[in-house]
């Protein structure tokens, strides 16, 4: 991921549209788990921390970011544990089960995404479940991508394919950001050609991106009951193979 970005991202993880949708969905879908008391969460790959607050409302959040100043950042908002580490091979809490795994739009910026994926299964304990999110639709790879430092968008079956290659079965997978999908591809390919197709990160102005959020924040009922046919993203709930469902 290029420097700016980085910046942008520090800037607009916490107000952003598309951060602040994602989230509204990611409660949703937590609270069709009916976690207990005392259960634990690791989100991998936390970046500066902004879902670590939403994350402690449903157990004992931990966490880890390879990049050392989106570390310091989640640090500084004192919420769980944080600490340095990368996929796949760098995985920190040794000896540590959790009930809930994330891995949100994370898996695309790492080379081996089936070893990644493999890693944060053995961080699972027994009845635990991964939520995994991830760039979706390979015609919508763009200058976006690039700037993001993607090494892939995924489709149903690359994502079903890692992750059970990976050592998990699939419980749920469906698209989301359905409803403005068409202007997000309309965007993506008409702007290709004149390099317009790397959008930013910054936050758009109060009503745009109020009326955005909104907008994608409204799949988050529906996504609870049924799978989405098309969208901009993916999210997959899943088990290591051999435990039983709820």
């Amino acid at each position: 991921m290029d420097a700016a970005l980085r910046l942008e991202l520090a800037a607009a993880e916490d107000r952003h549209w598309w951060f602040e949708g994602r989230r509204a969905i990611l409660e949703s879908l937590l609270e069709t788990f009916r976690l207990q008391p005392g259960s634990t969460l690791l989100e991998a790959g936390c970046g500066n921390g902004a879902n670590l607050k939403l994350l402690a409302r449903f157990g004992a959040v931990s966490a880890f970011e390879p990049d050392e100043t989106d570390l310091g950042r989640a640090k500084r908002r004192d919420i769980g544990i944080v600490r340095s580490g990368r996929l796949p091979d760098g995985v920190p809490f040794d000896g540590e089960r959790f009930d809930v795994v994330l891995s949100l739009d994370v898996i695309e910026h790492v080379q081996d995404d089936v070893a990644a994926l493999a890693a944060l299964c053995a961080r699972l304990g027994t009845g635990g479940r991964l939520v995994v999110t991830v760039p979706a639709f390979p015609f919508l790879w763009g200058e976006h991508d690039v700037r993001n430092g993607h090494h892939r968008r995924y489709t149903r079956m690359t994502l079903r394919r890692v992750l059970e290659d990976s050592g998990f079965r699939i419980d749920r997978l469906t698209h989301f950001n359905t409803l403005l999908f068409p202007a997000v591809a309309l965007v993506r390919l008409l702007g290709r050609p004149f390099g317009l197709d790397a959008a930013g990160t910054g936050v758009p102005p109060s009503g745009v991106n109020g009326l955005l959020y909104r907008i994608f924040r409204s799949e988050r009922r529906v996504i609870r009951l049924l799978s989405l046919p098309f969208g901009v993203s993916l999210l997959a709930i899943a088990r290591p193979v051999g435990q039983a469902g709820s």
